[in-house]
């Protein structure tokens, strides 16, 4: 019962992994390459090893994680859609503050007309850190992740008696 979250009401097999349990396992397999093989071994009493509960305890622990992995795959969509989107609105907006900036370029005041190309540059430019930052920077971590999820969730889990 240490393994899943006690507040969570639904049934043994469906219940929530318990957070310190679950970060354990995570930081475990974090810790190695991406080629080690793992395998858990839980051991309880032999009267509850031996048990209903016992026996489903290992793919309970593997729905857990692949339930896990499939969250992560919808943030993954969620914050690529979101890029995507993203950059098409950067580059309009670039596009327009550059064809701004050629067209402020040929007025006869030069010292405010080059001051308001120059800003017209730069937030131009200043319009595509969303999107370079969501799809440079924020998608692989998702993955990461959720390739940690995907490990765990076809991780052979073994369940003994105590010895």
């Amino acid at each position: 019962m240490q393994l899943f979250n006690s507040f969570d009401p639904a049934p043994f097999h469906e219940k929530e992994l318990d957070s310190a349990a679950e970060h354990y396992i995570i930081d475990t397999v974090k810790d190695f390459p991406s080629k080690t093989r793992f395998k858990i071994i839980i051991y309880l009493p032999s009267d509850l090893a031996n048990s209903d509960r016992g026996r489903s305890l290992g793919q309970a622990i593997q729905n857990h994680f692949e339930y896990k992995m499939l969250v992560a795959d919808r943030k993954f969509r969620q914050h690529f859609k979101h890029g995507r989107i993203s950059l098409v609105i950067g580059l309009s907006f670039l596009a327009v503050a550059l064809i701004g900036r050629q067209m402020v370029s040929h007025i006869n005041d030069q010292f405010f007309a080059q001051l308001f190309a120059d800003a017209l540059l730069i937030i131009g430019w200043a319009a595509m850190w969303e999107p370079v930052t969501v799809l440079l920077y924020e998608l692989w971590p998702i993955v990461q992740t959720k390739n940690i999820y995907s490990r765990i969730s076809k991780m052979e889990i073994e369940v003994l008696p105590s010895p």
